[in-house]
């Protein structure tokens, strides 16, 4: 029987607070939405400043790390892919961002792309989504819509 995500689980183990995006999982609408939106502050503060190989080497260590997260708080909720676990959008959303010209209008761009992606889970996400299963699901099926983001906002600054 799955165990709804709380504040006491949140501060019960390094691998809830950070699967659980630091709380914004926690939210009772749209948690994916809030996870997605810690992104944005964590790469313009953290990330931007390094070189593109560096952040896409950070990001590929949070992706493996995240599988790890994923799992551990999946078993604790007691569903594999929780809405609350929101660190695959985060670590998404990152990736995104990356190849995001950096202006407020295309992080809006990406953010709706990433966000309808992951909603929206065309060929092959949904089909991944039901495959694999465990951390490494929850953390594949969001890189895949960040793919479809990037390759839709790199469309979109071609034709500016």
């Amino acid at each position: 029987m799955p165990n709804p995500p709380t504040l006491k689980l949140l501060l019960s183990h390094p691998a809830h607070f950070l699967s659980l995006g630091l709380g914004a999982g926690l939210a009772p609408k749209a948690p994916g939405t809030f996870g997605t939106l810690v992104a944005l502050p964590l790469y313009f503060f953290v990330m931007m400043p390094l070189p593109p190989l560096q952040q896409l080497i950070i990001i590929a260590t949070l992706f493996v790390l995240g599988v790890y997260l994923c799992h551990v708080t999946g078993l604790a909720i007691g569903v594999s892919d929780h809405g609350a676990i929101v660190w695959d959008e985060i670590v998404a959303m990152l990736l995104v961002l990356v190849f995001t010209p950096v202006t407020w209008q295309w992080w809006c761009a990406a953010f709706l792309l990433f966000r309808l992606f992951d909603i929206w889970k065309p060929f092959p996400i949904r089909q991944c989504d039901v495959a694999v299963k465990g951390g490494l699901g929850v953390m594949l099926d969001d890189i895949l819509a960040a793919v479809y983001a990037i390759a839709c906002l790199k469309v979109m600054v071609w034709m500016s």
